[in-house]
Order: C-alpha cells, then sequence, then structure tokens
C-alpha cells in the first residue's frame, strides 16, 4: 500500500458504545475509515455505510496513517497498541494515534514512551459528553501531545466534538478527564442518597423532586428521572466503566498526595454494584444498592416501601 493510499484512509479501534457513534460521525464527514472490533456485531453498521473491515488492530495500523482508538481502559489500550496484533506491530515512523479513551496519567505515559521508541506520535483526546452527543459530533475533546501534530488532526476531531481543546503535552487531557469523571460520578450518588433518605423517611417522591426543583437543590436533580425510571439493560455506560474511572481518579489522588474522601466512599459503592452483580448495567443503577441498604424501594411514581 503507497503512503498516499495510507493518508487518505482514517484507522478506528473500538466501535463499542461511544466509538461507533464517533466513527459514524467521521464517515458522516466524508472519510473512508477502516475500522477493527473484537465483536465483529458493534462493526456492522460502519460497513454497511462503507468502511472496511479490518482483522486486527495491526491491519488497522499498515493501512493508516491515523489511527483512532476508543477504548475501555488502560489494559486495553495497551494492548491495542503494545501486543503482539496491536498498532505497533503495523504502524510506520510519523503515523499518529489519536487515543479517546479513558486512560490513567501512567497508562498514557507508557503508550507514549513505546510509541515514540518506535516514531509513531501519540495525541492524548479522551472524550466527553456521551452516546447521544457523540452520535450528534458534539462531544467535548479534551486534547494533548504534539502541538503541530494535534493541529493536523484537528479537522477530523472536529467532525467529533463541537468543543476541541489543544491543553499541552500528552497527558494533560487525561488529568482533564479524570477530574471530569470523578465530579460527575460522585455527584449523582449524593443525590440517589438524598431520595433514598427522604423516601425512608415517609416522604412521597415524586412530591419531593418537585419540591426540590424549585430550591438551591435545582442545578443537582437534572438527573433525577432516569435514576427513578431504572432502565438499566443495555446502557450506554455500564458500572463497569464507571468504577474503573473512580478508581482511576483515586489513583491520582493517591500519586499527588490529594486526600479524596467522598471519591473513596463513592467508590464503594461501585464496588458493591460490581459485587452484586451489575457490571453490564446502567451506572445509575446503584441507586438500587442504597435502596437496599435502607430497606425501601422507590419509583417515579410511588414513595418507598420499608
Amino acid at each position: 500500500m503507497t503512503e498516499s493510499s495510507r493518508d487518505q484512509l482514517i484507522g478506528f479501534i473500538g466501535t463499542g458504545n461511544i466509538g461507533n457513534p464517533m466513527a459514524r460521525q467521521l464517515i458522516r464527514g466524508g472519510h473512508q475509515l477502516v475500522v477493527f472490533d473484537l465483536r465483529a456485531e458493534a462493526m456492522e453498521n460502519l460497513l454497511e455505510l462503507g468502511a472496511e473491515p479490518a482483522s486486527s488492530a495491526a491491519e488497522v495500523a499498515s493501512r493508516c496513517s491515523v489511527v483512532f482508538t476508543s477504548l475501555p481502559g488502560p489494559p486495553q489500550i495497551e494492548a491495542a497498541t503494545a501486543a503482539p496484533e496491536g498498532i505497533l506491530a503495523g504502524a510506520s515512523p510519523g503515523d499518529v494515534h489519536v487515543d479517546l479513551s479513558t486512560n490513567s496519567l501512567r497508562g498514557v505515559q507508557r503508550i507514549v514512551d513505546l510509541e515514540t521508541d518506535a516514531g509513531v506520535i501519540h495525541i492524548d483526546a479522551p472524550v466527553t459528553g456521551g452516546v447521544g452527543r457523540a452520535g450528534e459530533g458534539t462531544l467535548t475533546v479534551y486534547g494533548s501531545g504534539d502541538s503541530d501534530t494535534f493541529e493536523r488532526v484537528r479537522p477530523l476531531l472536529d467532525h467529533i466534538g463541537a468543543n476541541v481543546f489543544h491543553l499541552g503535552d500528552a497527558g494533560m487531557g487525561c488529568l482533564y478527564k479524570l477530574v471530569n469523571n470523578v465530579i460527575v460520578l460522585s455527584g449523582h450518588m449524593i443525590v440517589q442518597e438524598a431520595l433514598v433518605l427522604g423516601a425512608r423517611a415517609g416522604l412521597d417522591v415524586p412530591d419531593l423532586v418537585e419540591k426540590l426543583r424549585l430550591g438551591t437543590a435545582r442545578p443537582y436533580m437534572g438527573l433525577v428521572d432516569h435514576f427513578l425510571a431504572k432502565q438499566w439493560e443495555n446502557p450506554p455506560s455500564t458500572m463497569v466503566i464507571a468504577e474503573k474511572d473512580v478508581r482511576l481518579a483515586l489513583e491520582l489522588a493517591r500519586e499527588q498526595q490529594v486526600a479524596m474522601p467522598v471519591a473513596n466512599a463513592v467508590h464503594q459503592t461501585y464496588l458493591a454494584a460490581l459485587a452484586a452483580g451489575f457490571d453490564d448495567l446502567h451506572h445509575y443503577s446503584t441507586i438500587d444498592i442504597l435502596e437496599a441498604a435502607a430497606g425501601i424501594k422507590i419509583s417515579s411514581t410511588q414513595s418507598g416501601d420499608e
């Protein structure tokens, strides 16, 4: 394959819940994609849109000078990069790897070291905004890495995000994303705890929510309808992912010697949910764990029952 043809193809590895809509946005932007996912069914809709399949991450890298990854966490990112059939097995010096995943700071630094040794340029560009905004191309992208290379791939990132930032050297994007995640994943837990408290004390939950939306708690009520609807199957984000995100933030906190007592307590609830078998359920289902501990069950239409 000639260099000119490699430059015309964009690689995308990891076409799951959020990777898939991001890949679709690149296709809609007029780009020809070569895609790979360990689950063949996760690529089917992209192939119908004209993407070309690959049998490994190495094949994607051998066919494309720019490769995106969107993967669950540090182990998967390192495997896709450095395993025998990973990106580095197929990449050429000067190629670019844009990682849209949530990684640890140490994980980013390790990938940067491996790719630098191979002459590959790493752009750390985790995204936030959720699956819905991914499908609209309106995510926020916390980009970092070599500034000239980042500007080369910015037109591609503009298909994915409405807010695309270059924040400095590789790893800065990771830091922004970890702080974002621990705020979001800790914040909704206190709302769930408060609702369970109200229900346990005998309050009518729908009336409680209505009145809270008229008071100083109003800014925190945006997700309550989702908590109470309890639609946990086939979620855009699972309990496994949420636990990982909080854990990575806590690992960073230990490295930086920052006390995070609230986030540590939140993490324990995510661990309890995993122990209860909630791995593949929506991470909002932590409310079921809190309800069980209080001996009640609440919904959007009734108050708690002991």
